[in-house]
Protein backbone atom coordinates (compact mmCIF):
# COMPACT_ATOMS: atom_id res chain seq x y z
CA UNK A 1 0.00 0.00 0.00
CA UNK A 2 1.48 3.51 -1.08
CA UNK A 3 2.39 5.50 2.03
CA UNK A 4 1.24 9.87 2.32
CA UNK A 5 3.20 12.54 3.78
CA UNK A 6 1.05 13.88 6.41
CA UNK A 7 1.12 15.34 10.14
CA UNK A 8 0.52 13.42 13.17
CA UNK A 9 -3.67 15.53 13.33
CA UNK A 10 -4.34 15.19 9.90
CA UNK A 11 -3.33 11.55 9.55
CA UNK A 12 -5.85 10.93 13.30
CA UNK A 13 -8.49 13.05 11.77
CA UNK A 14 -8.78 10.67 8.21
CA UNK A 15 -8.37 7.41 10.44
CA UNK A 16 -11.06 8.59 12.44
CA UNK A 17 -13.04 8.55 9.33
CA UNK A 18 -11.69 4.89 8.22
CA UNK A 19 -12.61 3.96 11.67
CA UNK A 20 -16.51 5.13 10.76
CA UNK A 21 -16.55 7.73 13.16
CA UNK A 22 -19.33 9.99 11.68
CA UNK A 23 -19.95 12.35 14.19
CA UNK A 24 -16.99 14.82 15.45
CA UNK A 25 -17.46 17.89 17.84
CA UNK A 26 -14.93 20.55 18.87
CA UNK A 27 -13.10 23.68 19.48
CA UNK A 28 -10.17 25.20 18.64
CA UNK A 29 -7.17 25.33 20.68
CA UNK A 30 -3.47 25.20 19.58
CA UNK A 31 -1.61 22.50 18.56
CA UNK A 32 -4.46 20.07 17.53
CA UNK A 33 -6.10 22.88 15.44
CA UNK A 34 -5.10 20.79 12.00
CA UNK A 35 -7.61 18.12 13.55
CA UNK A 36 -11.04 19.84 13.67
CA UNK A 37 -10.05 21.99 10.13
CA UNK A 38 -9.46 18.62 8.44
CA UNK A 39 -12.89 17.20 9.79
CA UNK A 40 -15.15 19.98 9.10
CA UNK A 41 -14.54 19.31 5.55
CA UNK A 42 -14.49 15.35 5.34
CA UNK A 43 -17.51 14.66 7.82
CA UNK A 44 -19.46 16.30 5.11
CA UNK A 45 -17.72 14.16 2.75
CA UNK A 46 -18.96 11.07 4.05
CA UNK A 47 -22.13 12.09 5.16
CA UNK A 48 -21.15 12.84 9.16
CA UNK A 49 -21.74 15.49 11.19
CA UNK A 50 -19.43 18.40 11.95
CA UNK A 51 -19.70 20.92 14.71
CA UNK A 52 -18.04 23.87 16.55
CA UNK A 53 -19.05 23.94 19.81
CA UNK A 54 -19.06 27.38 21.44
CA UNK A 55 -16.70 25.76 23.92
CA UNK A 56 -15.25 22.63 25.29
CA UNK A 57 -18.01 21.64 27.70
CA UNK A 58 -20.47 22.27 24.90
CA UNK A 59 -18.20 19.86 22.50
CA UNK A 60 -18.08 16.89 24.99
CA UNK A 61 -21.68 16.87 26.22
CA UNK A 62 -22.41 16.87 22.10
CA UNK A 63 -20.24 13.70 21.73
CA UNK A 64 -22.64 12.22 24.92
CA UNK A 65 -25.33 13.10 23.48
CA UNK A 66 -24.27 11.12 19.78
CA UNK A 67 -22.76 8.21 21.50
CA UNK A 68 -26.00 7.88 23.62
CA UNK A 69 -27.96 7.54 20.00
CA UNK A 70 -25.06 4.76 19.00
CA UNK A 71 -22.75 7.31 16.91
CA UNK A 72 -19.23 6.61 16.68
CA UNK A 73 -18.30 10.11 18.09
CA UNK A 74 -14.99 11.99 18.80
CA UNK A 75 -13.85 14.90 19.99
CA UNK A 76 -10.26 16.66 20.48
CA UNK A 77 -9.10 19.23 22.03
CA UNK A 78 -5.37 20.45 23.93
CA UNK A 79 -4.78 20.23 27.89
CA UNK A 80 -6.75 23.20 29.73
CA UNK A 81 -9.78 22.31 26.93
CA UNK A 82 -9.40 18.49 28.08
CA UNK A 83 -9.60 20.00 31.40
CA UNK A 84 -12.97 21.52 30.96
CA UNK A 85 -14.24 18.20 29.96
CA UNK A 86 -14.13 15.85 32.93
CA UNK A 87 -17.01 16.43 34.61
CA UNK A 88 -18.63 14.81 31.10
CA UNK A 89 -15.99 12.40 30.70
CA UNK A 90 -16.94 11.05 34.63
CA UNK A 91 -21.15 11.20 33.70
CA UNK A 92 -19.68 9.24 30.24
CA UNK A 93 -17.70 6.50 31.50
CA UNK A 94 -20.51 5.74 34.59
CA UNK A 95 -23.47 5.60 32.05
CA UNK A 96 -20.78 3.48 29.85
CA UNK A 97 -21.28 5.57 26.88
CA UNK A 98 -18.50 4.47 23.76
CA UNK A 99 -17.04 7.53 22.63
CA UNK A 100 -12.72 8.57 21.21
CA UNK A 101 -11.10 11.66 22.98
CA UNK A 102 -8.17 12.99 21.68
CA UNK A 103 -5.62 15.03 24.13
CA UNK A 104 -2.48 16.61 21.81
CA UNK A 105 -0.86 18.08 25.08
CA UNK A 106 0.52 21.48 25.22
CA UNK A 107 2.83 22.97 28.60
CA UNK A 108 0.74 23.95 32.02
CA UNK A 109 -0.28 24.39 33.94
CA UNK A 110 -2.46 26.80 33.22
CA UNK A 111 -3.15 28.29 30.04
CA UNK A 112 0.64 27.78 29.85
CA UNK A 113 2.10 27.61 26.22
CA UNK A 114 1.55 25.76 23.02
CA UNK A 115 4.44 23.89 23.20
CA UNK A 116 4.63 20.04 23.21
CA UNK A 117 4.50 18.55 26.78
CA UNK A 118 3.22 15.06 28.72
CA UNK A 119 1.79 16.94 32.22
CA UNK A 120 -1.62 15.49 31.44
CA UNK A 121 -0.63 11.70 32.37
CA UNK A 122 -2.41 11.62 35.67
CA UNK A 123 -5.19 13.34 34.36
CA UNK A 124 -5.48 10.85 32.10
CA UNK A 125 -4.36 8.09 33.81
CA UNK A 126 -5.85 8.74 37.05
CA UNK A 127 -9.39 9.54 35.90
CA UNK A 128 -9.54 13.43 36.04
CA UNK A 129 -13.39 13.76 36.86
CA UNK A 130 -14.94 12.80 39.90
CA UNK A 131 -15.33 9.25 41.00
CA UNK A 132 -14.02 5.91 40.73
CA UNK A 133 -13.24 5.57 37.04
CA UNK A 134 -10.87 4.84 34.31
CA UNK A 135 -10.07 5.88 30.33
CA UNK A 136 -8.59 3.45 28.15
CA UNK A 137 -5.27 5.36 27.36
CA UNK A 138 -3.39 5.25 24.40
CA UNK A 139 0.16 6.77 23.91
CA UNK A 140 1.29 6.83 20.52
CA UNK A 141 4.84 7.28 19.50
CA UNK A 142 5.01 7.84 15.75
CA UNK A 143 2.37 8.89 13.33
CA UNK A 144 1.55 5.49 11.97
CA UNK A 145 0.86 4.72 15.64
CA UNK A 146 -1.52 7.29 15.53
CA UNK A 147 -3.20 6.04 12.76
CA UNK A 148 -3.63 2.18 13.94
CA UNK A 149 -4.31 3.35 17.46
CA UNK A 150 -7.13 5.68 16.47
CA UNK A 151 -8.58 2.66 14.78
CA UNK A 152 -8.29 1.02 17.67
CA UNK A 153 -9.92 3.17 19.70
CA UNK A 154 -12.78 2.82 18.15
CA UNK A 155 -13.21 -0.68 17.84
CA UNK A 156 -12.17 -0.89 22.38
CA UNK A 157 -14.76 2.16 23.20
CA UNK A 158 -17.45 0.03 21.56
CA UNK A 159 -16.42 -3.57 22.93
CA UNK A 160 -15.98 -1.86 26.34
CA UNK A 161 -18.39 0.73 26.22
CA UNK A 162 -16.32 3.14 27.87
CA UNK A 163 -14.38 6.39 26.41
CA UNK A 164 -11.05 6.07 24.97
CA UNK A 165 -8.22 8.95 25.18
CA UNK A 166 -5.29 9.16 22.61
CA UNK A 167 -2.82 10.96 24.15
CA UNK A 168 -0.56 12.82 22.00
CA UNK A 169 1.41 15.97 22.21
CA UNK A 170 2.38 19.05 19.92
CA UNK A 171 5.09 17.25 18.80
CA UNK A 172 3.74 14.58 17.43
CA UNK A 173 0.67 16.52 16.18
CA UNK A 174 2.63 18.67 14.15
CA UNK A 175 5.24 16.52 12.67
CA UNK A 176 4.81 15.01 9.54
CA UNK A 177 5.81 11.12 8.42
CA UNK A 178 5.09 8.88 5.88
CA UNK A 179 2.35 6.66 6.65
CA UNK A 180 -0.04 3.76 5.38
CA UNK A 181 -3.86 5.00 5.62
CA UNK A 182 -5.27 1.93 4.87
CA UNK A 183 -9.51 2.57 3.61
CA UNK A 184 -11.02 -0.17 5.89
CA UNK A 185 -14.07 -1.39 6.57
CA UNK A 186 -15.28 0.01 10.29
CA UNK A 187 -16.71 -3.18 11.92
CA UNK A 188 -20.53 -2.58 12.52
CA UNK A 189 -21.36 -3.38 16.14
CA UNK A 190 -24.76 -4.08 17.52
CA UNK A 191 -25.87 -1.25 20.48
CA UNK A 192 -28.99 -2.32 21.89
CA UNK A 193 -28.62 -0.10 24.41
CA UNK A 194 -28.92 2.98 22.07
CA UNK A 195 -31.54 5.92 22.19
CA UNK A 196 -33.28 5.01 18.92
CA UNK A 197 -37.08 5.79 20.26
CA UNK A 198 -39.16 2.89 22.08
CA UNK A 199 -40.78 1.97 18.03
CA UNK A 200 -43.69 0.12 19.85
CA UNK A 201 -40.56 -1.66 22.40
CA UNK A 202 -39.46 -1.09 26.03
CA UNK A 203 -38.24 2.20 26.98
CA UNK A 204 -34.50 2.82 27.02
CA UNK A 205 -32.83 4.80 29.82
CA UNK A 206 -28.99 6.18 29.84
CA UNK A 207 -28.19 7.48 33.01
CA UNK A 208 -25.31 8.08 35.65
CA UNK A 209 -27.82 9.06 38.94
CA UNK A 210 -28.64 6.08 41.36
CA UNK A 211 -30.31 7.72 44.16
CA UNK A 212 -31.82 5.41 46.18
CA UNK A 213 -30.06 2.75 48.33
CA UNK A 214 -31.88 0.18 47.14
CA UNK A 215 -32.69 0.98 44.12
CA UNK A 216 -31.74 -1.87 41.16
CA UNK A 217 -28.85 -1.30 39.85
CA UNK A 218 -27.90 1.15 42.57
CA UNK A 219 -24.46 3.40 42.27
CA UNK A 220 -22.18 1.10 44.67
CA UNK A 221 -23.46 -1.98 41.68
CA UNK A 222 -22.63 0.18 38.89
CA UNK A 223 -19.00 0.81 40.40
CA UNK A 224 -18.16 -2.84 41.00
CA UNK A 225 -19.37 -3.59 37.20
CA UNK A 226 -17.16 -0.63 36.03
CA UNK A 227 -14.01 -2.23 38.38
CA UNK A 228 -15.16 -5.71 36.73
CA UNK A 229 -14.45 -3.93 33.02
CA UNK A 230 -11.14 -1.89 34.18
CA UNK A 231 -9.76 -5.49 35.44
CA UNK A 232 -10.70 -7.14 32.27
CA UNK A 233 -8.86 -4.38 30.33
CA UNK A 234 -5.93 -5.32 32.63
CA UNK A 235 -6.15 -8.67 31.70
CA UNK A 236 -6.55 -8.12 27.95
CA UNK A 237 -5.36 -4.80 26.71
CA UNK A 238 -1.95 -3.87 28.19
CA UNK A 239 0.68 -2.86 24.93
CA UNK A 240 4.22 -2.29 25.45
CA UNK A 241 6.75 -2.01 23.15
CA UNK A 242 10.57 -3.31 25.06
CA UNK A 243 13.75 -3.10 22.98
CA UNK A 244 17.10 -4.59 23.79
CA UNK A 245 16.08 -5.29 27.92
CA UNK A 246 17.02 -8.52 27.61
CA UNK A 247 21.07 -7.71 28.22
CA UNK A 248 20.19 -4.15 29.46
CA UNK A 249 21.67 -2.88 32.76
CA UNK A 250 19.82 0.65 32.69
CA UNK A 251 16.35 0.01 31.67
CA UNK A 252 14.63 3.47 29.93
CA UNK A 253 11.21 4.03 30.52
CA UNK A 254 9.51 6.46 28.24
CA UNK A 255 6.24 6.84 26.07
CA UNK A 256 5.20 9.16 23.20
CA UNK A 257 7.93 11.48 22.15
CA UNK A 258 10.06 11.08 24.81
CA UNK A 259 10.37 7.77 24.20
CA UNK A 260 11.15 8.41 21.04
CA UNK A 261 14.26 10.57 21.81
CA UNK A 262 15.17 8.24 24.56
CA UNK A 263 15.78 5.54 21.17
CA UNK A 264 18.63 7.44 20.25
CA UNK A 265 20.14 8.10 23.52
CA UNK A 266 20.03 4.28 24.22
CA UNK A 267 21.85 3.26 20.86
CA UNK A 268 24.95 6.39 21.71
CA UNK A 269 24.65 4.57 25.29
CA UNK A 270 25.61 1.42 24.03
CA UNK A 271 27.98 2.95 21.71
CA UNK A 272 29.55 4.07 24.52
CA UNK A 273 29.53 0.58 26.14
CA UNK A 274 26.61 1.49 28.47
CA UNK A 275 23.87 -1.83 28.44
CA UNK A 276 20.75 0.65 27.96
CA UNK A 277 17.42 -0.43 26.96
CA UNK A 278 13.73 1.04 26.63
CA UNK A 279 10.26 -0.01 28.06
CA UNK A 280 7.52 1.95 26.27
CA UNK A 281 4.00 1.89 27.47
CA UNK A 282 1.37 2.20 24.78
CA UNK A 283 -1.43 1.78 26.72
CA UNK A 284 -0.87 4.60 29.88
CA UNK A 285 -3.82 2.13 31.53
CA UNK A 286 -4.02 -0.36 31.92
CA UNK A 287 -0.25 -0.37 32.93
CA UNK A 288 2.21 -2.48 31.59
CA UNK A 289 3.13 -3.03 35.51
CA UNK A 290 3.56 -6.91 35.04
CA UNK A 291 6.07 -6.29 32.24
CA UNK A 292 8.06 -3.63 34.35
CA UNK A 293 8.18 -5.76 37.07
CA UNK A 294 9.77 -8.67 35.15
CA UNK A 295 12.46 -6.23 33.90
CA UNK A 296 12.60 -5.38 37.46
CA UNK A 297 14.18 -9.15 37.94
CA UNK A 298 16.96 -8.63 35.05
CA UNK A 299 18.36 -4.98 34.90
CA UNK A 300 20.45 -2.89 37.40
CA UNK A 301 18.19 0.18 37.64
CA UNK A 302 15.40 2.17 35.63
CA UNK A 303 15.38 5.89 34.02
CA UNK A 304 12.37 7.83 33.71
CA UNK A 305 12.24 9.47 30.77
CA UNK A 306 9.33 12.45 30.54
CA UNK A 307 8.50 16.02 29.54
CA UNK A 308 7.22 16.84 33.14
CA UNK A 309 8.29 16.46 36.05
CA UNK A 310 7.98 12.91 37.43
CA UNK A 311 3.85 11.56 36.86
CA UNK A 312 4.16 8.03 35.07
CA UNK A 313 7.44 8.04 37.46
CA UNK A 314 4.93 6.97 40.24
CA UNK A 315 3.71 4.43 38.72
CA UNK A 316 7.09 2.83 37.51
CA UNK A 317 8.22 2.72 41.08
CA UNK A 318 4.33 0.82 42.35
CA UNK A 319 5.62 -1.39 39.51
CA UNK A 320 9.59 -1.89 40.31
CA UNK A 321 8.24 -2.08 44.33
CA UNK A 322 11.75 -1.47 45.62
CA UNK A 323 14.03 -3.93 43.63
CA UNK A 324 15.96 -1.56 42.35
CA UNK A 325 17.08 2.06 42.08
CA UNK A 326 14.65 4.11 39.88
CA UNK A 327 15.46 7.50 38.50
CA UNK A 328 14.23 10.56 37.23
CA UNK A 329 14.96 12.71 34.44
CA UNK A 330 12.09 15.06 33.09
CA UNK A 331 11.72 18.84 31.74
CA UNK A 332 7.75 20.37 32.05
CA UNK A 333 5.95 23.49 30.84
CA UNK A 334 6.16 22.67 27.21
CA UNK A 335 10.30 21.98 26.84
CA UNK A 336 11.33 19.14 24.41
CA UNK A 337 13.95 16.55 25.98
CA UNK A 338 17.48 16.65 24.00
CA UNK A 339 19.46 13.29 22.81
CA UNK A 340 22.40 14.63 25.40
CA UNK A 341 20.71 14.95 28.18
CA UNK A 342 18.85 12.07 28.48
CA UNK A 343 22.56 10.31 27.58
CA UNK A 344 23.82 12.14 29.99
CA UNK A 345 20.79 11.10 32.17
CA UNK A 346 21.96 7.41 31.48
CA UNK A 347 25.81 8.11 31.79
CA UNK A 348 24.54 9.36 35.56
CA UNK A 349 22.13 6.47 36.10
CA UNK A 350 24.79 4.02 34.99
CA UNK A 351 27.78 5.35 37.17
CA UNK A 352 25.80 5.34 40.08
CA UNK A 353 24.74 1.70 39.88
CA UNK A 354 28.66 0.76 39.27
CA UNK A 355 29.66 2.78 42.53
CA UNK A 356 26.69 0.86 44.64
CA UNK A 357 28.04 -2.85 43.31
Amino acid sequence: MPKVLITGNEALAEAAVQAGCRSYFGYPITPQNEIPEYLSRRMPEVGGTFVQAESEIAAINMVYGAAAVGQRAMTSSSSPGISLMQEALSFMAASELPAVIVNMQRGGPGLGNIGPSQGDYFQAVKGGGHGDYKLLVYAPSTIQEIVDLTVRAFDKADEYRTPVMILGDGVLGQMMEPVEMPEIEPRVIEKPWALTGTRGGPAKVIRSLFMLPGEDGMLEQRNYALQAKYDRMKEHEVMCETMLTDDADVAIVAFGTSARIAKSAIHQARAEGIRAGLVRPITLFPFPEKIIAETAGRVQSFLVVEMNLGQMLEDVRLAVNGRVPVSFYGRPGGAVLAVEDILQAIRNTAVAVNTAK
